[in-house]
């Protein structure tokens, strides 16, 4: 089932008239490549440098990433050809659906409520493998790696349930499928003719956790852990080639991403007859809080914050929280209303209000309570704020300490900027959404659109003349389509 369903919390207007861009003046300075050499840029991440967007790796997609907007501007200054490993489908590939495979993901408008939502364009293709010469290739971006499965061979194959570090996206183009690593084909790229490289891992080695509603300890990294692999990941590129110089991106707070903001925290709608239906099951369970309040098992402003109360209107919904005092020995559960400091994940668009089990009586939201794998509380949102600080310590502190060849691309920066409102081109702003034509992320709500990543790739070139003396010239953004007007 797509998680886009019942996707209702979406609002375009005026969207038609605002498509027409102005387009900024052409740099006039004589281009140059400073002290850096971009004759042959090799870029190796995870699905930002693959061009992953839509929920899916598919021509456009990986046509628009920023590595390949990169590289395009970097043939002003001396730079060659750009090969990536062409995934040959206009549709790429979403999820299965019960037909068969579906692809990537578009606005659509219901006919029968006209809401506007993303859902799959229809059939998709399941990826085949390259066709082309991987001696070749540039782009060594992998959609869904960690810094982890960056540096292991099991990431390309087998395909066995006791291998959950296979990428079928790695093994397609990996140079020996269960031998090969990405970051070792990377490197070896590097050293047989690249010149220059762009450095962009780390993302999921938090992401996975806060996308999964921090559900999951076991997939967030560890401090120890993400320092010494990034060193090897990074020691790896820097030594397979010591004359390239190379731009290293750091992680985006997770707080800018739409996946995280387009389900709003009051996001259930209920008549008053249903509200008083709802308010009478929960009659035991704010008794009981009245009475472990009474003994002194919890402070007056918990039992508020516990309590469950509906009304005709928008409400928030029920849900778990670990954080609360457990009460369970008391038959009293750790469940609460969603409050605005919370942070619903985009896969309860489609599961908020639905049935349990085939049990009229169980709603999720309602009579059930959303699990935790759908919510960020703000206890976890501040755990993975502060993970997402450390992390980028690191990759700041890698770069600084090989400061003669390396440059930080703070794209974490950037995309604060983009949520501000402080980023724009020829007169045109970028936001932090889904909606055309401004919305700088596709829709899956987590990935960039191509727009965005022009704006990606202006940032790595900013950094590269300033720190190398360079003058490759701008990408034009506003020359990259956004998302597509609703179909």
């Amino acid at each position: 089932m797509s998680i886009f369903k019942n996707f209702k919390y979406i609002v375009l207007a005026a969207v038609v008239a605002s498509c027409t861009y102005d387009f900024p003046e052409p740099d006039v300075a004589q281009p140059t490549s400073g002290s850096a050499d971009l004759t042959r840029i090799i870029s190796v991440g995870n699905s930002l440098t693959a061009g992953f967007m839509d929920g899916a790796l598919y021509n456009r997609g990986q046509q628009n990433s920023f590595a390949v907007i990169l590289a395009e501007q970097a043939k002003a200054v001396g730079g060659g050809d750009f090969n990536v490993p062409e995934i040959n489908s206009e549709n790429g590939f979403f999820q299965m659906g019960p037909q068969g495979p579906l692809g990537r993901l578009v606005l659509t408008v219901n006919p029968n409520t006209g809401a506007t939502a993303p859902a799959p364009i229809g059939a998709g293709e399941v990826p085949g493998n390259f066709a082309g010469n991987k001696a070749e290739l540039n782009n060594f971006g992998v959609p869904g790696i960690t810094l982890l499965t960056g540096l292991i061979p099991q990431t390309g194959g087998p395909a066995v349930p006791e291998n959950p570090a296979y990428n079928r996206m790695y093994e397609r183009f990996a140079s020996a499928p269960g031998t090969s690593t990405v970051i070792g084909d990377a490197a070896a790229a590097l050293a047989t003719g690249g010149t220059f490289f762009t450095f962009w891992l780390g993302n999921n080695d938090v992401l996975g956790y806060a996308t999964g509603g921090a559900s999951n300890p076991a997939i967030l990294t560890s401090d120890a852990d993400f320092q010494q692999r990034l060193g090897a990941a990074l020691g790896a590129m820097l030594q397979a080639n010591p004359d390239a110089k190379g731009a290293v991106a750091n992680i985006p707070s997770l707080a800018v991403l739409p996946y995280f903001t387009l389900v709003p925290w009051n996001a259930l709608p209920l008549a008053q007859a249903q509200a008083d239906q709802a308010n009478a099951g929960y009659v035991p369970y704010n008794a009981g809080l009245a009475q472990v309040r009474g003994l002194g098992l919890i402070s007056a402003e918990e039992e508020a914050y516990r309590r469950i109360e509906f009304s005709a209107g928008q409400n928030g919904f029920v849900m778990d929280d670990e954080n609360l005092t457990d009460l369970s020995a008391l038959g009293l559960p750790s469940i609460r209303q969603s409050k605005p400091a919370d942070r619903a994940t985009l896969p309860l668009s489609s599961a908020l209000g639905q049935v349990i089990g085939g049990n009229p009586a169980l709603i999720r939201g309602i009579s059930f309570p959303v699990e935790d794998n759908f919510v960020l509380t703000p206890e976890e949102q501040e755990e993975i704020s502060t993970k997402i600080t450390a992390f980028n310590g690191f990759i700041n502190a890698a770069v600084q300490s090989n400061n003669d060849r390396l440059v930080l691309v703070d794209v974490n920066n950037l995309l604060n900027r983009v949520l501000s409102g402080q980023v724009a081109s020829g007169g045109v702003t970028l936001t932090a959404s889904i909606i055309p034509p401004n919305g700088g992320f596709s829709l899956d709500g987590v990935h960039p659109n191509a727009r965005a990543h022009a704006f990606v790739a202006n940032l790595f070139i900013d950094r590269i003349n300033e720190k190398w003396g360079a003058n490759i010239p701008h990408a034009n953004p506003n020359a990259y389509i956004g998302n597509d007007l609703p179909r």
